[in-house]
């Protein structure tokens, strides 16, 4: 790359330079200025938080014109951008790491940010569906997701059916004309992979390929994938050819357990139609969440390698444990099939560890209470090494028999593997088993 005075590079101009290192740069380097220029705000390196409700329109024409966009009243034209208007529509600290989202996830035109991870899966399937709708899911899901498919969307008389996750596409196809069959619409595929928590993986490119054998044009299924869990780094659902990305942002992305946001990204025109109910629902961002994501942005490759690294020198010391009966990790396949699907799917096997202590529940809460550096606690992706209890924490509102149906046992603990020493977590890890077995021993 040729060098630039300090000068030259002001008179080419900010998107110029933008649009020549896109050419040459990955992703990782990208991400670090994408969608700003610090011209305008002074020269300030870090983007300001912009706490204004309201943004002043060069002329009427132009704020005409920005509504136009913003409410989907007319087709978007080619590199037609949307002006800042109101910040429950759009801010500079949602439209900046909305767009440096999009260098990251490979395949995706446009993103959203909003105020969780609930907030972009329940705004985006109200965006899709309509009553009469069937949408088939993945199960075990997120308990959030699960209570939304059981509870909240039949009051609206869309219909939910599950099948378990690692579902092939023939199955898919059997459920999905069953659904047709009964007078239901077959909407929506929604696939959680890996699957929380047992971290069993489902072959997104087959839930396309079962979408398209069932409807084209308008009738099509859409494919939605919760990526919270491997992506954007590891796993790029739209390569494979989902039609949206969805994410707990306050997880990986936002990476430091002091922010609460979500995501989605995708193709323009589904993004658009997405970006009118955000507005209309009020589930955006706020700007200092916005902020906070755009922080965590520069640092998401190093953190989610460094995690993905240790997690694979956990998992292989938790097999070796004789107090520990069984490890699911997508770096550890337990059968053939599902170590084909990772070579396939994936790019590396993420930081989350799932594993049953011997002895139930008790067994897994002896060993949760031995814990010193590792955190007992929620919530997963952070710099902070934590450890729960699905059955009875993120997944208890799901129906019990459900849970032990797909392997949501009563000694289940999942571990988030944060950026701790590694021999140091094993340390932690080794001393909670021995406590552990030396309780069960005394009872």
């Amino acid at each position: 790359m040729p060098v630039r005075s300090r000068g030259s590079r002001a008179k080419e101009g900010y998107h110029k330079v933008q649009d020549r290192l896109a050419k040459v740069c990955r992703p990782e380097s990208l991400v670090l200025s994408h969608g700003y220029d610090p011209s305008r705000s002074e020269g300030a390196l870090i983007p300001p938080i912009f706490l204004s409700s309201t943004f002043v329109f060069p002329t009427a024409e132009e704020g005409k014109r920005f509504f136009e966009i913003a409410y989907n009243l007319r087709p978007r034209r080619r590199g037609e951008k949307l002006g800042l208007i109101y910040s429950r529509l759009n801010n500079p600290d949602l439209q900046i790491p909305e767009e440096r989202l999009t260098l990251l996830e490979q395949g995706a035109e446009a993103g959203l940010l909003f105020a969780s991870g609930m907030a972009a899966i329940t705004t985006s399937f109200l965006a899709l569906l309509a009553p009469g709708d069937a949408v088939v899911s993945t199960e075990p899901v997120y308990g959030g997701t699960d209570y939304l498919f059981r509870t909240i969307l039949p009051k609206y008389r869309v219909k939910v059916r599950f099948v378990p996750s690692g579902v092939d596409r023939k199955e898919l196809v059997r459920v999905l004309n069953e659904l047709k069959a009964s007078g239901s619409r077959p909407a929506a595929i929604f696939v959680e992979t890996p699957a929380n928590p047992t971290n069993v993986m489902t072959d997104i490119a087959g839930c396309v390929a079962a979408a398209r054998e069932v409807g084209r044009g308008a009738q099509r299924p859409w494919v939605l994938v919760d990526n919270t869990f491997l992506g954007p780094l590891w796993q790029s659902p739209l390569r494979h050819h989902a039609d949206l990305v969805l994410y707990s942002a306050t997880k990986f992305i936002g990476g430091h357990s002091d922010l609460v946001s979500g995501a989605a990204l995708g193709r323009r025109e589904l993004i658009d139609r997405i970006a009118v109910y955000r507005t209309i629902l009020g589930t955006m961002a706020n700007p200092f969440d916005g902020f906070l994501v755009l922080r965590s942005l520069d640092t998401l490759t190093v953190r989610m390698k460094r995690q993905s690294e240790t997690a694979k020198r956990v998992s292989r010391w938790l097999v070796r444990q004789p107090q520990v009966s069984r490890v699911l990790y997508p770096g550890l396949p337990e059968d053939a099939q599902q170590r084909r699907l990772a070579r396939r799917q994936c790019r590396g096997p993420g930081s989350l560890i799932s594993f049953e202590v011997r002895g139930g529940e008790r067994g897994a809460f002896r060993f949760l209470n031995a814990l010193e550096l590792v955190k007992v606690a929620v919530s997963l992706g952070g710099t902070h090494t934590l450890a729960e209890h699905p059955a009875s924490m993120t997944h208890s509102d799901v129906p019990r028999e459900e849970r032990e149906r797909h392997g949501i046992s009563e000694s289940m603990v999942r571990l988030s593997i944060g950026l701790e020493d590694p021999g140091d977590l094993i340390r932690d890890l080794q001393g909670a088993l021995r406590i552990t077995s030396r309780l069960a021993h005394k009872h």
